[in-house]
């Protein structure tokens, strides 16, 4: 049978499979956890993430290009989440000093309260999960020979 000669080919058994998928249910979880935190706050999870992203980026320009190719989006798509969170008042547009054409982004003063808050929420909900990511990573790279059927 095909799929038996690709699981050979693989190394693959059932607890392979069953360690993958209880990490990718681990992280999923996780993802969860963050698209609810992030709407108790009046946000979607990707928000969150620009916000985190401009918050790591202190110091240095982020455009709305930039913002776009870490959150894996459309330029387009960009602009409207940047519209929404100058909108709600969290993050701000400046002129670049290095190049007046461009338009770097920063977090507001409220931006900062509410993504601390949030990123607070994250990382207590990190240290929970944390030893059993930490297992579940562990499991999936495990070649000892454990759980083979």
């Amino acid at each position: 049978m095909l799929l038996k000669k690709a699981e050979r080919r693989y190394r693959l058994r059932t607890g392979d499979y069953a360690r993958l998928a209880a990490f990718r249910g681990a992280v999923r979880e996780f993802l969860r956890f963050s698209e609810e935190a992030a709407a108790q706050a009046g946000l979607t999870a990707q928000h969150y993430q620009a916000m985190l992203i401009l918050r790591a980026s202190e110091g240095e320009s982020v455009t709305i290009n930039d913002l776009a190719r870490q959150l894996f989006i459309k330029h387009n798509s960009a602009v409207g989440l940047v519209d929404r969170l100058v909108r709600e008042g969290l993050i701000v547009r400046e002129a670049s000093s290095a190049d007046r054409r461009k338009v770097e982004l920063k977090l507001s003063g409220r931006g900062r309260q509410v993504l601390a808050k949030l990123a607070g929420m994250h990382r207590r909900e990190l240290e929970r999960i944390g030893p059993v990511l930490k297992r579940l990573i562990a499991d999936v790279f495990r070649e000892d020979g454990a759980g083979k059927e």
